[in-house]
C-alpha cells in the first residue's frame, strides 16, 4: 500500500520513521557544504587557472584582439568569463533535473524495491562528491560533469525519499515525522559544515594548502552522505508498488508509461495543484532570502567573511530547533495554520532586514536566527501537507513535480532582488521587495481548501488540518 498500514506494529513503524529521518541528515551535506560553501569558489578558481594558462599560451595581445576570448574559458565553442561558470552551471544542472526527475519519480512508483533505488542514487551521488577531490589544476570540465551527476542523484534520491513518507507514517503522524526529518537534516548539515570549516580555516596549522583542505572536505562530504545513508537503508522496509509488477530494465519503460498517465490525470486533482502552485510562490521567497543573505551582508552591511560564515552556522543550528517547534505546533494547530503563522514570521524577518545597520554583527546574527527559526519548519510542513493531497500510488511522481516546480521557479526571486537592486541602487529595497512572495503565498494559502483536497485525492483526513 502507499499509505501507512495501520496493522503494522507501532514499534516497527517508529523504527522506520527514525531510520527515514537519517536520510535528511545524510544528504544535507551536499547542498550545504558542497554546493553552498565550497564548490562555487573552488571551481571558479580552477576555471580561472585554466583561463590564465590559456592566456599564457596565446599571449596578452590575443585578449585585445579577440574580445577577451583567450582570457576566458570555453565549452563547446562558447567563450565566457571564468567567474560566470558557477552561475551557468547551476542553470544547466537545474534544467537537467527538470528533465530527469519526473521520469525518476515515475520509475520509483513502479519499482518493486524503492529502498534499493534510494541506495543506488545516494551512493552514486556520494561517489561523484568524493570524485570532486580529483578536480585540480585546470580541469574544471571534470568538476562540471561531477557536479551535474551529483546534483541529479541528490534530487532524484530526495524524490524517492519523500515518497516513503506516506508509507511509513499515518496522516496524524506525518507532520511531526516530516518536521523531525527536516530539523535533523539541518543539524546534520550544520555539524558537517562546522567540521569542514574548521578544516578549511585551520589548514595552515595542519600543513595543508587551502586547495587540499577543500578537496578533503569533498571526500568527507561524500563519505558522510554514503555512510549515514546506511541507516535508513537498514531500517526502511521494502514497500511494494501498488500498481507495478515490473523489475529490471522494464521498470524504465513502465516509468515512461506511468509518467504519461500521471500527466493526463493531474488535472483531475486541481486542489492539489493549487496548493503546489501556492507553495512554489512562497518557497521561491524562502530560497531567495537564504541565497542572497550573504550578498546582502557583504555588499550592503559591509560585513566580513568570518561574520558571514558564522551566520551560515547560526541558520543551520537554529533551523533544527525551528523544525522541531513547527512539528509540535502543527500537532495542535494543523499544518496549514502553522505554515500561515510561519509565513507571517517570514514577513516580519524580511522587513527587519531592511533596518539592520551596516557593520552591526549582532543585528545580523539576530536576523539569521529569525531566518533559521522558520526556514526548516515552513518547508517541512509543506512537504507533509502535500503528501496528504497526493493520489495513492503516485507519491514519487507528484514529489518529482514538487521538486521540479521548486527548481523551475527558483529564478523569479533572484530576478526580483537583482532587478530592484539595479533599478534603485539599494540592496535594502531589494531585500524588502521579497516580502511580496510571502504575502502572496499567505493570501493564496487562505483559499486552498486543504480538507477537500485531501478527500478528493482519496486519502484519509488527519485530525488537525
Amino acid at each position: 500500500m502507499s499509505v501507512a498500514d495501520s496493522t503494522t506494529p507501532a514499534v516497527d513503524r517508529k523504527r522506520e520513521q527514525r531510520g527515514w529521518t537519517w536520510y535528511d541528515w545524510a544528504n544535507s551535506v551536499f547542498p550545504t557544504s558542497v554546493a553552498l560553501v565550497f564548490l562555487s569558489g573552488y571551481l571558479t578558481a580552477v576555471a580561472e587557472e585554466a583561463a590564465k594558462a590559456d592566456t599564457a599560451r596565446n599571449g596578452p595581445a590575443a585578449c585585445a584582439e579577440s574580445a577577451l576570448r583567450a582570457c576566458d574559458i570555453s565549452l563547446f565553442g562558447l567563450y565566457f568569463p571564468a567567474g560566470s561558470l558557477w552561475g551557468y552551471l547551476l542553470s544547466v544542472a537545474t534544467v537537467v533535473q527538470v528533465l530527469v526527475l519526473p521520469l525518476m519519480g515515475a520509475i520509483a512508483d513502479r519499482t518493486q524495491n524503492k529502498r534499493r533505488m534510494l541506495g543506488a542514487l545516494a551512493f552514486a551521488g556520494s561517489t561523484a562528491t568524493v570524485a570532486l577531490s580529483l578536480v585540480s589544476g585546470d580541469n574544471w570540465h571534470l568538476g562540471v560533469v561531477l557536479f551535474i551527476l551529483g546534483n541529479i542523484c541528490y534530487g532524484a534520491s530526495v524524490v524517492v525519499y519523500y515518497a516513503f513518507l506516506p508509507e511509513i507514517a499515518d496522516p496524524d503522524e506525518r507532520d511531526a515525522v516530516s518536521a523531525r526529518g527536516w530539523a535533523f537534516g539541518y543539524l546534520g548539515g550544520g555539524i558537517a559544515l562546522a567540521v569542514h570549516l574548521a578544516l578549511f580555516v585551520g589548514h595552515d596549522a595542519i600543513g595543508l594548502s587551502e586547495s587540499a583542505a577543500v578537496r578533503i572536505a569533498f571526500v568527507l562530504s561524500g563519505l558522510w552522505w554514503a555512510g549515514f545513508t546506511l541507516v535508513p537503508l537498514a531500517r526502511l522496509k521494502r514497500h511494494q508498488a501498488p500498481h507495478g509488477t515490473e523489475s529490471g530494465a522494464s521498470v524504465i519503460t513502465a516509468g515512461f508509461t506511468e509518467l504519461r498517465a500521471t500527466a493526463r490525470q493531474a488535472r483531475m486533482f486541481p486542489l492539489t495543484l493549487a496548493f503546489l502552485a501556492t507553495y512554489l510562490i512562497y518557497t521561491d521567497g524562502i530560497a531567495t532570502v537564504a541565497n542572497v543573505s550573504a550578498q546582502y551582508g557583504r555588499d550592503e552591511l559591509l560585513l566580513d567573511e568570518t561574520v558571514l560564515i558564522t551566520t551560515i552556522l547560526i541558520v543551520q543550528f537554529v533551523a533544527f530547533f525551528g523544525g522541531v517547534l513547527h512539528g509540535r505546533l502543527a500537532r495542535s494547530w494543523g499544518a496549514k495554520r502553522t505554515i500561515m503563522v510561519s509565513l507571517c514570521v517570514w514577513i516580519v524577518v524580511v522587513g527587519a532586514a531592511f533596518f539592520v545597520q551596516a557593520g552591526q554583527q549582532v543585528q545580523f546574527y539576530a536576523l539569521a536566527a529569525g531566518i533559521g527559526l522558520v526556514l526548516g519548519g515552513t518547508n517541512a510542513l509543506s512537504r507533509s501537507l502535500f503528501s496528504q493531497m497526493i493520489p495513492p500510488g503516485r507519491e514519487a511522481q507528484y514529489f518529482s513535480l514538487y521538486e521540479v516546480g521548486e527548481r523551475s521557479t527558483s529564478w523569479l526571486g533572484p530576478l526580483v532582488f537583482a532587478g530592484v537592486g539595479q533599478a534603485t541602487g539599494s540592496f535594502r529595497l531589494a531585500i524588502i521587495s521579497l516580502v511580496i512572495f510571502f504575502v502572496v503565498g499567505f493570501v493564496l494559502l487562505i483559499f486552498v481548501p486543504v480538507r477537500r483536497a485531501i478527500i478528493a485525492s482519496g486519502n484519509p483526513v488527519p485530525t488537525n488540518v
